[in-house]
């Protein structure tokens, strides 16, 4: 709050710390102003002084601001998330057409030829979904470590 004086100021600031609000006080060449830092001193001003619907609606816009932040924040990772599978998958697909086209992937154990094939199958399918449709049914990580050989074969 600006005030023409210091005594302004200093007045402002012991009114709200009868209210455990504490506020800052400078002086300027023209003016005095009696200040908050922080969410918490601001909001209790603004209480102290009766401005009760002004608090209301910035607490509004900072609930809808966090709401905002989390969903972006969790769109971005679910984004991050997905880019990475789907370069993982093309990997993966890349190097079972290199072992199908040399002719090594018949030659491969049979967990990796068929995790191999199921790639060349499916490349769009997840790795909980290519597990599921592994004979016998496979674990998640258990088919992510037979992909990984099949690009460390496919690549080499």
């Amino acid at each position: 709050m600006r005030t023409p004086t210091p005594a302004g100021a200093s007045f402002l600031r012991s009114v709200c710390s009868a209210e455990e609000v504490r506020l800052r006080v400078s002086e300027r060449d023209s003016h005095a102003r009696a200040y908050a830092k922080g969410w918490e001193e601001i909001e209790g001003y603004l209480l102290a002084a009766g401005v009760v619907d002004a608090v209301l609606a910035l607490e509004e816009r900072s609930v809808i601001a966090e709401m905002r932040s989390e969903a972006n924040r969790l769109a971005n990772a679910d984004h991050a998330n997905l880019v990475r599978t789907a370069r993982a998958a093309q990997r993966q697909l890349a190097a079972a057409r290199s072992l199908r086209a040399s002719g090594e992937l018949e030659r491969l154990p049979e967990p990796l030829r068929q995790a191999a094939a199921l790639r060349l199958r499916h490349p769009a399918m997840s790795l909980r979904e290519l597990a599921e449709r592994a004979s016998p049914p496979a674990t998640k990580a258990s088919m992510q470590r037979r992909l990984s050989k099949v690009i460390e074969l496919g690549e080499a």
